[in-house]
């Protein structure tokens, strides 16, 4: 997410682990009576806004069931859902690590039947305009873990840098890199990502008069054309980091390295400081059968541009400016979030329910659940699915493909 008004607890972590009595008897005694619950569509939100712009809606309520689930967020421990079950929602908490342990208390809890359910991450994160404005709606085929790279001060790199991220067991910025830890990318359902795009077309986004007064400084370059338009429906990929980065060094450094690392195929639009480990863990769900990895849509609204307009500086354009975009962003998770959510469920059982067949790689950049990847080095797997098995710290992938430090 961009723009947050609250801060995660660092927490997280040994809730999972440890957890208390209470909760855990409070999500036993509200699951006894009954089945797991079987979701059609579970909404993820990363913080308070997006997930509170799903309440009080008058499509569907997702606050009729609510259900601890031990190891989520102490600021966020359960999972809201529907009445009879359909539609659930959890909030990660902010954050990479918040977000990995999120997903994995979910998916290992035992609580709910995931294997058909259809997953939206829906939050909002910072645009670049050459692709886009404030306001606008983004969906993502690759998310690329931008930050898992070696980092030079950039009062220290090498005059011939043109940053000071580099990949890592390489000697320079457009090299590939050398060692792989797997969460480099994700790519994801292009099919569904396209009939997500249609669903959400159908929406009236919103607007505010001072976005719309921001974004017209970025009409003074051609190369920000888009920045400087209205909101629409944007067809692009997220970039992870931990780290709120802005600027338009940094975010040309991080859209070359998005081109680097899918094989020239991505195209680095938004930010995000979660989705590579959300797809992590979802990944591991997958590979145990708790869940299908080709049901899952990545929705990014923008919130803030990444980079200044020209003739103004990044600490301005971070800090101070009065952008205007947060609360279309907000907004417009839910008005194009729920056509996507009322068109899973309206075509459930002509469409959904048997799944969509993804003519595209599926997966992580180990190739973990099988297939080719089209980006990376190639499966780890000889493109079959990965089985579970003790390795050794001396495997290597290829001659100088390192896995792990």
């Amino acid at each position: 997410m961009r723009f947050s008004a609250v801060s995660s607890a660092a927490c997280l972590l040994s809730s999972f682990v440890s957890g208390s009595a209470a909760v855990a008897e409070s999500a036993l005694v509200q699951t006894s009576t009954g089945s797991k619950i079987t979701p059609k569509v579970f909404i993820i939100s990363m913080f308070d806004p997006e997930a509170e712009v799903w309440w009080n809606i008058p499509e569907f309520n997702l606050l009729a069931k609510n259900v601890t689930v031990p190891g989520f967020s102490p600021l966020f421990p359960d999972a809201h859902c529907t009445a009879d079950g359909s539609i659930c929602q959890l909030i990660t908490g902010e954050a990479e690590i918040n977000a990995a342990v999120t997903l994995t208390s979910l998916i290992r809890s035992g609580l709910f039947d995931l294997r058909e359910t259809y997953f939206l991450i829906g939050g909002i994160g910072g645009i670049n305009p050459e692709l886009g404005t404030t306001g606008s709606v983004t969906f993502a085929r690759y998310a690329i873990q931008v930050a898992l790279q070696y980092e030079f001060d950039a009062r220290e790199k090498p005059e011939n840098f043109s940053t000071g991220y580099f990949p890592q067991d390489a000697q320079a910025p457009n090299q590939y890199p050398g060692s792989i830890y797997g969460t480099e990318v994700f790519e994801v359902n292009d099919a569904l990502r396209q009939i997500a795009i249609g669903f959400a077309s159908k929406a009236s986004l919103n607007d505010s008069a001072t976005a719309a007064t921001y974004r017209a400084n970025y009409a003074k370059s051609a190369l920000y054309a888009a920045g400087a338009a209205k909101p629409g429906i944007v067809a692009c990929d997220v970039a992870t980091s931990d780290v709120y980065f802005s600027g338009t060094l940094l975010s040309e450094a991080f859209g070359n390295y998005t081109k680097l690392v899918t094989n020239g195929t991505g195209q680095y639009c938004n930010t995000a400081q979660e989705d590579n480990a959300t797809l992590e863990a979802m990944v591991r769900g997958a590979a145990s059968g708790l869940l299908d990895f080709a049901r899952i849509i990545i929705m990014r609204t923008a919130s803030d541009f990444d980079r200044p307009p020209p003739g103004s500086t990044a600490l301005f354009n971070l800090v101070y400016a009065e952008q205007g975009g947060f609360q279309p962003a907000v907004q417009n998770i839910y008005r194009a979030g729920v056509k996507i959510v009322e068109g899973i469920i309206d075509g459930w059982e002509a469409t959904f329910s048997k799944g969509i067949n993804a003519t595209n790689y599926v997966g992580d950049i180990f190739g973990t659940l099988g297939g080719t990847p089209d980006f990376g080095p190639g499966s780890k797997f000889n493109n079959a699915p990965a089985k579970v098995q003790k390795r050794g710290m001396s495997r290597r992938w290829g001659p100088s493909m390192k896995i792990g430090s």
